[in-house]
């Protein structure tokens, strides 16, 4: 069979449980094809980030198990879009977003482009409380899985004094997630 013209259909069922011991925590993804025009990931919980992504291309999220959130950073306050099982929802580039996985088990698959090289991603954290830009860092990223999990590690070993946000003086917790999600609930209620 030439592969350049066409493949063989994926049970996408079987693939799921092939992978299930992949799609766990910290980030839980995994891509079903390497080396095609697009990045198909599936995408497990739970999972709750304190990160934030800025896509250079479109994402396409099909939230097909459970139910998950974006927080998205947008006009100088963050908002929250809500993932329920079976939605299916098309983001814009650009747009600053943190996936929220809170439920175990819940599986979403995420399409966006293979990124040309100069095209960057960044993944970037933020002050729960007044949204300043603690730390961005970013990168020609080539695989989805891979190319994160450095970063994250890169955050997580700086200092407070580092991630102490310029704007109101708020250190950010770096890998506690709950106190990040607190505080970010605390400031929506002020």
């Amino acid at each position: 069979m030439d592969k350049h013209h066409f493949s063989p259909p994926l049970n996408f069922n079987r693939w799921i449980e092939e992978h299930a011991h992949l799609l766990k925590p910290p980030v839980g993804n995994q891509q079903v094809w390497q080396n095609a025009d697009f990045m198909v990931t599936v995408v497990g919980g739970p999972n709750q980030r304190t990160d934030f992504h800025d896509d250079p291309v479109e994402e396409f999220f099909y939230q097909f198990k459970g139910n998950a959130y974006l927080n998205i950073w947008d006009r100088g306050r963050y908002e929250r879009i809500d993932l329920r099982e079976g939605d299916i929802y098309l983001m814009a580039p650009h747009v600053i977003h943190s996936p929220q996985r809170p439920e175990p088990g819940s599986l979403c698959l995420v399409i966006e482009r293979q990124r040309p090289a100069g095209l960057f991603d960044a993944l970037q954290w933020s002050c729960a409380h007044c949204g300043t830009v603690i730390k961005r860092y970013e990168m020609q990223l080539q695989s989805i899985v891979n190319d994160l999990p450095p970063v994250y590690e890169q955050f997580y070993a700086t200092s407070d004094a580092e991630r102490r946000c310029s704007e109101c003086g708020e250190i950010h917790p770096g890998r506690d997630w709950q106190t990040w999600h607190r505080t970010l609930e605390a400031a929506a209620q002020a």
